[in-house]
């Protein structure tokens, strides 16, 4: 439909005489216009480049934003975890010496405290489903075993913790999970 429009168009045109130049207006009025017409072109294609130039920049500066986020991205959490390790390299200088193992297993206690509470401030939520139905979102069944104290498909055991970040799991808890009793 819109090759006849301008077919049709193009045709009237040609059948039309041209229209002669109105005597009454300046005779510099089309030079005028046409210089009019290319300095706006002129500012257009400035803008243009202008625009261009900002996007380019815009995109670099987001290439270094995101190269920035990747290399040091890490940074809190890393700086959160400098403590621990430190208790770390502590008690195991402590235990190499030590012969009280109370002070060593106390020492590794408030070690792990520290820890836990490290990873509470990074919003790290530890999965200690134990007595809970079996969720395979959540658990990874490792064995079941026959109990007669548990329903059946419920949690018995926690081999290792599962562990969430903000809601969304890092790990899913290895459990033993119950099975009818025969």
């Amino acid at each position: 439909m819109r090759t006849q429009a301008v077919t049709e168009e193009a045709e009237q045109q040609h059948e039309e005489p041209a229209a002669a130049p109105d005597s009454e207006a300046p005779a510099g009025t089309t030079a005028a216009e046409l210089e009019a017409a290319s300095a706006r072109i002129a500012e257009l294609e400035e803008e243009v480049l202008r625009a261009r130039a900002e996007l380019d920049n815009a995109q670099k500066r987001a290439r270094r934003d995101v190269e920035a986020a990747h290399k040091y991205g890490l940074e809190k959490f890393v700086n959160a975890l400098l403590p621990v390790k430190d208790s770390m390299d502590m008690g195991t200088e402590a235990a190499a010496s030590a012969t009280d193992m109370d002070g060593v297993r106390e020492g590794m206690a408030l070690t792990l405290k520290m820890l836990d509470d490290t990873l509470a401030r990074l919003d790290v939520t530890a999965l200690d489903p134990v007595g809970e139905k079996f969720d395979p979102e959540f658990h990874q069944a490792m064995t079941m075993e026959a109990s007669n104290e548990a329903p059946a498909g419920t949690v018995l055991r926690v081999m290792q913790r599962g562990y969430l970040l903000n809601d969304r799991l890092l790990r899913p808890a290895m459990v033993v999970v119950a099975k009818a009793a025969e």
